[in-house]
């Protein structure tokens, strides 16, 4: 065990984010975090690294060998290569003054054996020395390539870098120190980047031999790296087993069964508190009511479940506009001197769901804008005349933020539109405050809201979106792909989240060094046929009885043997266990299965 919780309870004013939350983190755990935007994981997280108190309860660290990976992150005003000498020696800085102390106060504290301080200072000053050596920059270069950053000068200000380069900085920084480290925590690990470099990270968890505690709100990435799911939602803390495809039907059957056990609950109460009353009635003088009473104080009282709210969106498509809708034939787009898009091919027919990815900076915003004219361009673009365009803008670029919500929508609906205008900001969880609030005011998360809200107010049959999902948490990720998969129109979808890729497209495209790569298919389908996925997996352990051959992989076991199957591997042992080739013993194991499509 490396961490162990109990009873953990914290408040900011009057609002109570954590309520006798308990918990354990063992050696190889693997644990992702989810609740709704508020719900105070971050707040958990930083309980857990010492940044912040609880107000009640035990918290037992048994480990300091820990790596921390925080949502918002505060460098400074040093270079990128300050970040990786402040990594590794801030630690042996802080010691070093600690023993400069001790040096200075031996002359009055004879118990200080200063020959020892003295060795032990000589020692740290070499460690320091070989901090800067080939060793050192190997490990700096590769952490940096891990996170697609290794070409960026050293000399680079931290504060010249976007938000996506600093979540790449810090997470470089992690993972280069994580060899040390028992428990990675790891809050928003995936915000800002691509594909590529979250399969990088997603590579390196799946052999990380400690524990990881992860806040994400990429389905596919939580998918891919957990192997258990703690819900955080009221300030209670639920642990499910699984991957978190796995404890979304387990939430719902969860709140389906409390929801129930407190209906069930008040009807007790109504039932001997109306006895109550007519045995008073009845027997005015008599204190036979009085046992109901007590009855109804002695019962437990079942809390009821905090209301599931999900946003709640429906895009209506305009009328058709005839079997092709799109059709691009070697197109090129420059920016300056660059040449951002290299002979693209593209066509879209009726009802088609394209998804396309690629690295960051590799044109996947300029085809929107080429497609919507804003950028010039070499070679063929046909648009059908009867298409009707709307189009999602990343950085909410259409908004103007002096408004409110409720102006912007009416700017699209007409003065007349108020009431419609209130109802679609309702479908998307806004309070009565917020939509009277300067958009400025507003969260990246609920800027993409009234952006969508717009997308539901207008009947579209082609929508052009470029990372419609990012800032949105997952509740409201499954809400935007729900109308997105309902939706009857033709759509081209740029994003990075890989689960709206599967749920949503018919087929995928990957955009890298100017070119446009089609597939037919969904992501894991695309990926499948080029490398299978691994995951991460569960698994329990047998002892082979007797030996045999696995001929799907030619492998021989003997007797004695022992190995570990996990839930996904089941059919393929079945002839195995039934033949009582394996007998099953006590333990888990973990091991990476591939990841079935």
């Amino acid at each position: 065990m490396l961490v162990e919780a109990k009873d953990i309870s914290k408040s900011f004013g009057p609002k109570e984010v954590l309520r006798s939350v308990d918990l354990t983190i063992d050696d190889r755990d693997r644990i992702g975090l989810v609740g709704p935007n508020g719900a105070g994981k971050s707040t958990l997280l930083k309980i857990l690294t010492g940044e912040l108190r609880p107000d009640l309860g035990d918290l037992d660290m048994r480990t300091d060998r820990m790596q921390y990976l925080p949502q918002f992150h505060q460098f400074g005003n040093g270079t990128l290569e300050d970040v990786f000498e402040d990594a590794f020696t801030s630690g042996t800085q802080a010691r070093l003054r600690e023993l400069e102390g001790q040096m200075i106060a031996a002359a009055e504290h004879p118990d200080i054996d200063l020959s020892e301080v003295a060795s032990e200072y000589s020692r740290l000053q070499e460690e320091l020395t070989a901090c800067r050596g080939l060793d050192v920059e190997s490990k700096k270069h590769e952490a940096l390539e891990r996170v697609g950053m290794a070409g960026r000068p050293r000399d680079n200000k931290i504060t010249e870098l976007s938000g996506g380069e600093t979540t790449r900085v810090m997470l470089a920084k992690v993972l280069m120190l994580a060899e040390e480290a028992d428990l990675l925590i790891l809050d928003e690990p995936t915000s800002h980047l691509d594909i590529e470099t979250v399969e990088s990270l997603e590579d390196y968890l799946l052999t990380f031999p400690g524990a990881v505690l992860v806040v994400s709100h990429d389905r596919y990435f939580l998918d891919r790296v957990v192997t258990q799911i703690w819900d955080l939602d009221d300030g209670i803390l639920q642990k499910y087993r699984g991957s978190y495809t796995d404890f979304v039907p387990k939430k719902m059957l969860e709140v389906a069964k409390r929801r129930i056990a407190y209906h069930k609950n008040q009807v007790e109460r109504e039932r001997l508190l109306k006895i109550a009353e007519e045995q008073h009635l009845r027997l005015k003088f008599a204190s036979t009511h009085k046992t109901r009473l007590k009855m109804v104080e002695r019962m437990e009282e079942v809390e009821e479940p905090p209301e599931q709210r999900n946003i709640r969106i429906k895009m209506q498509a305009a009328p058709k506009s005839g079997k092709n809708v799109l059709t691009a034939k070697s197109l090129s787009v420059k920016r300056g001197a660059r040449k951002v898009l290299d002979g693209i091919d593209l066509e879209l027919v009726v009802g088609d769901k394209m998804g396309i990815f690629g690295p960051n900076g590799s044109g996947k915003t300029t085809l929107l804008m080429t497609l919507i004219e804003e950028l010039d361009c070499e070679g063929d673009l046909w648009i059908a005349p009867g298409a009707k365009i709307g189009y999602f803008a990343q950085g909410h670029d259409g908004l103007d933020v002096s408004m409110t919500p409720e102006q912007q929508l009416m700017q699209a609906l007409g003065e007349d539109g108020r009431n419609r205008a209130r109802s679609l900001l309702a479908q998307m969880l806004f309070t009565d405050e917020q939509v009277q609030m300067p958009i400025s005011n507003l969260s990246g998360g609920e800027r993409a809201k009234v952006a969508l809200a717009i997308l539901t107010s207008e009947q579209r049959n082609l929508l052009l979106l470029d990372e419609p999902t990012n800032y949105l948490d997952l509740q409201s990720r499954e809400g935007v792909e729900m109308a997105l998969s309902d939706y009857k129109g033709t759509m081209l979808l740029v994003t990075h989240d890989r689960y709206l890729l599967d749920s949503v497209c018919n087929k995928v495209g990957e955009l890298r060094n100017g070119r446009l790569r089609v597939f037919n298919g969904t992501y894991s389908q695309m990926k499948g046929m080029i490398s299978p996925v691994e995951i991460v997996a569960e698994g329990d352990v047998y002892k082979v009885v007797s030996g045999f051959t696995d001929w799907t992989n030619r492998k021989k076991y003997k007797a004695g043997d022992k190995l570990a199957i996990a839930p996904q591997e089941k059919e393929s042992f079945k002839w195995a266990l039934d033949a009582g080739k394996l007998k099953k013993v006590p333990g888990k194991e973990f091991k990476k299965v591939k990841r079935s499509n």
